[in-house]
């Protein structure tokens, strides 16, 4: 296989991706604008791009440099809440971008992509657990950005113009944990468990609790959680299913844990106290959202292997070994 470009690989996903490439013996290639992510996450070898995917020439000179077999696109806005103050933002730079870094991939024949989708395209399912070929009916712009990228990926791979092209879309769960070199740190934080672990180290007075009323077994949402090891793990794996053919599919335990659950797990495994304030519900948050990954399991032979004691542990264990993140 020639070179991986992995898009945003600086941030927090794209660092465990690319660290997991280097370290199978591939050639991964860094492309990142450093608007999210930190040149400290990227793996030590792996050379860096510095660049936006909204500038054309800059991907144009970018696949005309380098022999690039595919493409693990992960680069993306992803805040619910930005995403409903700024939606063109969302389509902007999750759309267009995307619609670039496809015609840049077509100019260079370039026909493996592997990429990052989100659960937020189910927007609040009826059944669970929720399974690939459920209504798509997301219920904000980032969901529906990422929604609309799936549709220009099934198109492109449809169009004459592009023949050849394989793609796989992974829709993410709740990503969390840590590699033992890369974890999760963004500013701000809107994350649960990286806030949880902030309120245990004392950098955070409590953590909110949005709903105490929900219909599950202890009131609060319910949510499926991934470690960030076992997804990029599934990325591997997605590239080589590129080679066979495109799917779409769900990337989550198949278990869900309540925000109760979550807070109680993290005090337990710190042995810190972790204050909660509570607040009403937040609109459109559904109460459960739990992923089949029966799809992934057969389409791709992936297992996940770490449970939420796991995840918490190595995000508590990276932060306690980064106390200034990747500052040192």
């Amino acid at each position: 296989m020639g070179i991986v470009l992995v898009t945003g690989g600086a941030g927090y996903i794209g660092s465990v991706v690319t660290e997991l490439l280097a370290g199978r013996g591939l050639s991964p290639l860094v492309i990142d604008n450093f608007s999210q992510g930190h040149a400290g996450a990227v793996a030590p070898g792996v050379p860096v791009v510095e660049a936006n995917l909204a500038d054309r020439s800059a991907l144009a000179r970018l696949f005309d440099s380098h022999f690039i077999d595919a493409v693990i696109h992960l680069a993306a806005v992803s805040i619910v809440g930005d995403s409903v103050r700024q939606p063109l933002r969302y389509y902007r730079e999750n759309v267009s971008n995307l619609v670039n870094l496809l015609e840049a991939m077509e100019t260079a024949r370039c026909r493996r992509l592997v990429f990052s989708s989100t659960a937020a395209v189910y927007g609040v399912p009826k059944n669970m657990p929720i399974e690939e070929d459920c209504l798509l009916e997301p219920i904000n712009p980032y969901g529906r950005s990422k929604l609309i990228c799936e549709q220009v990926i099934a198109d492109a791979i449809s169009a004459s113009g592009i023949a050849g092209l394989r793609a796989v879309s992974l829709r993410y769960f709740n990503v969390a944990g840590a590699s033992a070199r890369c974890g999760e740190m963004h500013h701000p934080e809107t994350h649960l468990l990286p806030r949880v672990l902030e309120v245990a180290r004392g950098d955070r007075p409590h953590v909110e609790l949005y709903g105490t009323d929900y219909e599950t077994p202890d009131g609060t949402c319910i949510r499926d959680y991934i470690h960030v090891v076992d997804l990029a793990e599934a990325h591997l794996l997605a590239l080589d299913r590129t080679q066979h053919g495109s799917a779409a599919c769900n990337l989550g335990n198949s278990r869900g844990y309540s925000v109760r659950e979550v807070i109680e797990c993290a005090g337990r495994i710190t042995g810190r106290a972790v204050a909660v304030k509570e607040f009403p519900r937040r609109a459109g948050d559904p109460p459960s959202l739990v992923a089949s990954n029966t799809k992934a399991r057969t389409e791709l032979g992936w297992q996940p292997e770490r449970g939420l004691e796991e995840i918490i542990s190595s995000a508590w264990e990276w932060h306690q070994s980064h106390p200034h993140g990747y500052a040192g």
